[in-house]
């Protein structure tokens, strides 16, 4: 199936998507994290905790981390989980160098690496993961019906997938409320700090197009997840998915 944010492409609707979001990525992976959490005002650090802590239970060992771009989601599992290993994939060189360094200065390279992937086409043999998370980038994918297919494939049977995605908040007035500061103030601070004029109108827009909520749902039981659980932070400006292969 065909979704609305497959088709939004960051800089032009000629040529592939994938080569375009791994260009935009690479362009602003120097500033995205000062400007993740400025334009969140550090709520996301709250949301990104109370996403790895549904994990706990389940204690995972071996752990991959899709979209991981420059890694904050992985180094948070890792701290919080300890599993002996986590493999942080994404297309976005730029972005992993950034996460390399990072994990280097806290001296969790033992634990956390990081691998050039194609959510498209994964690398990695049939059940070979415990848990599978992504974490505000799935939005992103070319074809999301075909990578959630490749992230069940490589989850052990009963392993868990944890998706945290930014979502449309449903209700008056926080919807208009966001709809502002996600049109307005996100695009002129994008632009001003990582000098990417599209980026940051581009990632409104594709998280407006997402799919969220019960629709999200239906995809991942269409997938062969079973036990979806799904739960909205902050008036619902972010969701979190927790599925069970």
């Amino acid at each position: 199936m065909a979704y609305k944010q497959e088709r939004i492409k960051p800089y032009s609707q000629q040529g592939e998507k994938k080569e375009q979001v791994e260009a935009m990525f690479d362009h602003i992976a120097p500033t995205y994290d000062f400007l993740n959490h400025t334009l969140s005002l550090g709520i996301d650090r709250g949301w990104r905790q109370k996403a790895i802590n549904t994990l706990k239970p389940f204690a995972p060992q071996l752990m991959l981390d899709i979209a991981t771009g420059t890694g904050d989601f992985a180094i948070m599992a890792a701290k919080t989980l300890k599993p002996a290993k986590l493999i942080g994939a994404d297309i976005s060189e730029g972005m992993m160098q950034v996460g390399r360094k990072k994990v280097q200065e806290i001296g969790l390279q033992d634990c956390i690496s990081f691998e050039r992937q194609d959510c498209l086409h994964l690398t990695y043999p049939d059940a070979t993961f415990d848990a599978v998370t992504a974490a505000y980038g799935i939005r992103n994918f070319a074809q999301l019906d075909k990578c959630l297919k490749e992230m069940w494939r490589v989850l052990k049977p009963s392993g868990h997938l944890l998706v945290v995605e930014l979502a449309n908040p449903p209700h008056f007035p926080m919807k208009q409320l966001f709809w502002l500061y996600a049109h307005i103030v996100m695009p002129l601070a994008g632009r001003l700090i990582s000098g990417d004029s599209k980026a940051y109108t581009y990632l409104p827009a594709t998280m407006e197009a997402f799919p969220q909520g019960e629709v999200m749902e239906g995809i991942l039981r269409q997938t062969g997840f079973s036990h979806v659980y799904w739960k909205r932070f902050t008036f619902g400006i972010c969701t979190m998915y927790l599925a069970q292969k």
